[in-house]
């Protein structure tokens, strides 16, 4: 049974710099010589692209009700053979969401680093510290980090109003320069962030600074992942397909575990750039994931070649799994941000609309002809059309009474819709959706 020192990053709320700090420890364990694994809670594509570049590693997600607590125990000790180090980066604030970050910290034994922006406050940061140490008495609490700290009688400040019974790990600068630049569906990818390594280089040498620079020797002893493994075997449903990804700065939300599962279930997988200009290649099926098709909406409608091999595609019966920036391609028009409508493939009838105000949010969950499967959606945009849903998915957590998600369209064997699928949540469901 393998053990390795473990952390769960998490804060009061969003907004207080945790992906940095995760990111910016990450890069600091990885000059140090240790092999760094990060895990992120809940549903995220972006965050895990940043700390794949600090750690070396992909980062996997952890999410009770998306992923299931199997799948949770069995990476995080697939992880503990190999790495040195863990890193879980929460979501949100320590508490929200059910389950929580909170709940992931008890579940895996993961002691709680409480990162707190103190930008705007003094010694009302030992109250908050206090707060997030003892809410729950049962969560394991190692400590608290003072973030985006004005200056060293700040940061003295701040360390006084802390009770003698937490941790205290430090304090970090404000510095614009270590921070990560953001937009309308969270931080920039980290192939569009040109300066990303200095950046967490600038991160890492703060935090070598604090007392989490000797994260390892202060929590080796009591805090561990150390799970029995439960390693999953699939069947190989998939043997001899070919499934063509589209994968670029347009189609970049794309869970490593997805990909890890159709590889193993014997898939051959052929990523293509749309963006670039590049045309699909020979495939049994095809995956259009989510990212950011508004942005590059212009260079998108110019691709006519692309477009009409999509059509032929679907002529040909062949599958085509279209998850929210995927879906918005398909249908005749795609309208950005600026009020600028743009021709798509016209494979779907009415337009998208991007919206100044997020959509949807939440986990949902489709029961299709295949079976059922577990995601999760985020989104600014929305679909009017006249097209009749094949069924509509089912919200984590209701909305007042209403249950109902996102519609979840089908053409032949085109499948679309705004949900982003955990394809381990049903591998099964999730190899029929790319199988003729």
């Amino acid at each position: 049974m393998a053990t390795c020192p473990a952390l769960l990053i998490a804060a009061p709320a969003s907004g207080q710099g945790k992906t940095s700090i995760v990111a910016g420890l990450a890069r600091l364990y990885s000059r140090q010589g240790k092999r760094v694994r990060i895990f992120k809670c809940g549903p995220d594509f972006l965050d895990p692209l940043i700390h794949a570049a600090a750690s070396g590693a992909p980062c996997e997600s952890l999410d009770l009700w998306m992923c299931g607590e199997e799948d949770a125990a069995w990476r995080l000790a697939r992880a503990a053979e190999t790495a040195d180090v863990i890193l879980v980066e929460g979501v949100m604030g320590l508490f929200d969401g059910a389950p929580s970050a909170a709940d992931i910290s008890r579940r895996f034994n993961l002691p709680v680093l409480a990162v707190i922006d103190a930008s705007a406050m003094a010694q009302t940061f030992g109250a908050l510290a206090q707060g997030l140490a003892h809410y729950q008495p049962d969560l394991p609490f190692y400590g608290v980090l003072a973030n985006r700290v004005a200056s060293p009688g700040h940061a003295e400040m701040l360390e006084e109003s802390v009770s003698p019974g937490i941790r205290w790990c430090g304090t970090v600068p404000r510095d614009a320069e270590a921070s990560l630049p953001e937009r309308h569906l969270g931080l920039h990818q980290a192939v569009e962030i040109d300066d990303l390594m200095a950046r967490l280089d600038r991160m890492a040498d703060h935090l070598e600074k604090t007392p989490m620079a000797e994260l390892l020797s202060k929590i080796s002893t009591h805090a561990a992942v150390s799970p029995e493994p439960n390693f999953p075997t699939v069947p190989p449903l998939l043997k001899n397909k070919t499934i063509a990804i589209a994968h670029d700065v347009a189609f970049c939300f794309l869970y490593p575990a997805n990909l890890e599962l159709l590889a193993e279930l014997g898939a051959k997988l052929k990523f293509f750039s749309p963006i670039a200009g590049e045309l699909l290649p020979a495939c049994d099926a095809l995956w259009l994931p989510g990212g950011y098709p508004e942005l590059h909406a212009t260079t998108l409608s110019r691709h006519h070649e692309f477009f009409a091999q999509l059509a032929t595609h679907v002529a040909a019966n062949k599958p085509i799994l279209a998850e929210c920036g995927g879906m918005m391609i398909l249908f005749d028009t795609l309208t950005d941000t600026r009020g600028a409508m743009h021709p798509m493939a016209a494979l779907l009838p009415g337009r998208i609309v991007m919206q100044p105000h997020l959509a949807a949010l939440g986990g949902q969950e489709a029961a299709l002809p295949e079976g059922t499967l577990r995601g999760h959606t985020f989104h600014y945009s929305k679909a009017e059309t006249s097209l009749e849903p094949l069924t509509y998915a089912r919200r984590q957590r209701p909305l007042g009474n209403k249950t109902q998600g996102e519609a979840i369209y089908r053409r032949s064997r085109l499948t679309a819709s705004y949900v982003h699928f955990y394809f381990p949540s049903n591998p099964a469901v999730a190899a029929a959706l790319f199988l003729p």
